[in-house]
């Protein structure tokens, strides 16, 4: 395990790259941040970003000189102003374990106004060259894949583990479907089998005399209709014939 024993006097590097959704601390026109870093009482500004705002690149680097059982670096923003003091935006501590154990870190740490709201971000990024690399060694390389052909002498005996195919009876009941029964007889066989009964006698045609005589009608038959009476019709009792009777055959014209 790497160790962050023997700092003292070592150098520290900070690269200030930016800051981003910086809190707004003008009304009218664009602020003009800038960062400060601090540690151990030694203080280092970068220039300000002029009309900034709230998202400023800085890409300045600084140097510290760590000392033993401090263990932490101090940022602050702030926005410059030419006729009064500056605005303060807000700070964040950085803490240094990882980049004294690993040799590098960057991180992006959030900004606290002074009431403990949020006022941005700001990126750093932090190199430390006296860090000692933890060594695991070299791990035991996997030995080269190389197929295995089985060699056979003669066929591989059955495994005792393996149980023979089922051919026994089967273990759910054989159902045994029947046919309907259809209200037609069955179909003689081909050829057809004579007849053991006599076949009907045929009808002759035509018919021959009914056995039995046609009874009386019930009814009395009415006059016949036939001959026709003559031509022309006789005078009606019921009506009386016109002024000009008709002639049959008419005159000739």
């Amino acid at each position: 395990m790497s160790t962050m024993a023997g700092i003292q006097g070592q150098v520290l590097e900070v690269t200030v790259v930016g800051c981003q959704k910086l809190k707004d601390t003008e009304w009218f026109s664009r602020q003009d941040p800038y960062v400060v870093l601090e540690y151990s009482g030694t203080r280092h500004r970068t220039r300000t970003c002029t009309d900034g705002g709230k998202n400023a690149v800085f890409q300045e680097k600084f140097m510290f000189t760590l000392l033993e059982g401090l263990r932490d670096l101090k940022v602050a923003v702030w926005n410059s102003n030419t006729l009064s003091t500056d605005d303060f935006i807000g700070n964040a501590t950085i803490q240094l374990q990882k980049v004294l154990s690993q040799g590098y870190d960057d991180c992006t740490w959030t900004l606290q106004s002074k009431t403990g709201r949020f006022a941005g971000e700001v990126r750093l990024i932090l190199h430390y060259a006296g860090a000692k690399k933890q060594n695991y060694g070299s791990a035991p390389s996997a030995p080269p894949y190389a197929p295995q052909v089985p060699q056979y002498s003669a066929p591989p005996a059955p495994s005792p583990y393996s149980s023979p195919p089922y051919s026994g009876p089967s273990m759910y009941p054989q159902v045994q479907y029947s046919q309907p029964q259809s209200a037609y007889p069955p179909a003689s066989a081909y050829p057809p089998q004579p007849s053991a009964y006599p076949p009907p006698p045929s009808t002759a045609y035509p018919p021959g005399p009914s056995a039995y005589p046609p009874g009386p009608s019930a009814y009395p038959p009415g006059p016949s209709a036939y001959p026709p009476p003559p031509y022309p019709p006789q005078p009606s009792a019921y009506y009386p014939q016109g002024p000009y009777p008709g002639q049959y055959p008419p005159p000739p014209y």
